[in-house]
Order: C-alpha cells, then sequence, then structure tokens
C-alpha cells in the first residue's frame, strides 16, 4: 500500500522522524515559548504561522536541488548560518528590552515575519531536506513528487507541534499580566534564546 507514490511503512517511518526532529528543543521552540507566554497565543500561532512557510519554502527549494548546492557551498552554507545566528541574538535582545506594552502595539505580522525569516535562515532546516528526506524516497519512482509530499508532511508536523507549544506556553500569559513578573519572565526566556543561538552556532559548525 502507497500514499501518493510513497510506501506506507516508508510514509509511518518519516513521520515518527520528523516527529522526533521537531520535538527536538531548538530555536523554533525557544521564541515561540517567549512570544506565547509573554505576548499570547495569537501573537504564538502569527509566528507558528511564518515558520511553517519558511520550512515549506525550503522545503520546495530542496527538491529542485538549490539546498544541496547550498549544502556543498562552505562560503553560502557559512553566510545563511551566521545570518540566522545573528537574527537569533537579536531576537533575544528585543526580547530582553521589549515590554507588553511595546509588543502590544507592535501588529501581528511583525511576529509572522520573524517566523518565517527564523526559518529562512536556518541551515539545519536545509540540512534535513537534504541529508535526511531523500532516504525516505523511493529510487524507483519519480523524486520531486515524493520529495513533495515528505516536504508536506513534515511541515504539517511541524505546525502541529508548534501549535501545542504555542497553546501550551499561552497558559502563563494571563498570570504574566503583572508586569514585574512579565519583565522577569520574559528576560529569562531571552537569555534561553540567546543560549540557544549559540548552540545553534556550535552545532552547525563544519
Amino acid at each position: 500500500m502507497s500514499i501518493g507514490g510513497i510506501p506506507l511503512t516508508a510514509l509511518l517511518s518519516f513521520l515518527g522522524t520528523a516527529l522526533v526532529i521537531e520535538m527536538t528543543p531548538g530555536p523554533n521552540m525557544t521564541y515561540l515559548a517567549l512570544v506565547s507566554a509573554t505576548d499570547g497565543r495569537r501573537a504564538g500561532f502569527s509566528t507558528v504561522g511564518g515558520i511553517t512557510l519558511g520550512l515549506a519554502i525550503v522545503g520546495a527549494i530542496a527538491a529542485f536541488g538549490v539546498a544541496e548546492a547550498i549544502q556543498a557551498s562552505d562560503v553560502l552554507y557559512g553566510i545563511l548560518r551566521w545570518a540566522g545566528v545573528l537574527f537569533l541574538l537579536y531576537l533575544a535582545w528585543d526580547g530582553w528590552r521589549s515590554s507588553a506594552v511595546t509588543t502590544a502595539t507592535e501588529g501581528e505580522g511583525r511576529y509572522f515575519a520573524r517566523g518565517l525569516i527564523t526559518n529562512l535562515l536556518n541551515p539545519k532546516a536545509g540540512v534535513f531536506y537534504v541529508a535526511v528526506l531523500p532516504t525516505f524516497i523511493a529510487p524507483d519512482l519519480p523524486a520531486v513528487p515524493q520529495a513533495m509530499m515528505l516536504t508536506g508532511v513534515y511541515v504539517c508536523v511541524g505546525a502541529a507541534v508548534h501549535s501545542c507549544i504555542v497553546m501550551l506556553a499561552g497558559t502563563l500569559e494571563p498570570v504574566l499580566n503583572d508586569p514585574r513578573r512579565e519583565t522577569i519572565v520574559r528576560r529569562v526566556l531571552s537569555v534561553l534564546l540567546a543560549l540557544v543561538a549559540l548552540w545553534f552556532a556550535w552545532t552547525t559548525a563544519r
């Protein structure tokens, strides 16, 4: 039995792999916790929308070989990697200095754009699509349709996991209505995001 030309066993194995990867703590998870706990679920879901679009774009790019070219070039990979690290550090700094009053007036488009940029500058997403996803593609069938199908599955898994993070972290937002508590939690999560950025720089180094 197959779905979209992909054997069911391979699809289920890929689904499990995608779930494990998305549940591993990383930049998306940390930033979503920061946004949802301090600015609310609406802001969190706007960020999820940007993250999801970013994952879909990177997957589509990878299906046509562009991500593989970036992975093969140390210069391009390095530029993308350091841009991602610097952007995460910027988000941590912005979270440290922001307040509930300033973020509430900036609109949801800002969160969407940040979620999108974070994933477009994440070389690990490209590495996944280039190094992991192809192992689930049947060699005797057209590769691009299978890659697009698996990309869709991965994006859906990511959106589901990220939405759960928003729901869980968002439960803290009513407790943080007190400005003092909100500031403390925002700054703690911002420090964690900065540490994740440094960890990201370390783990993606060649």
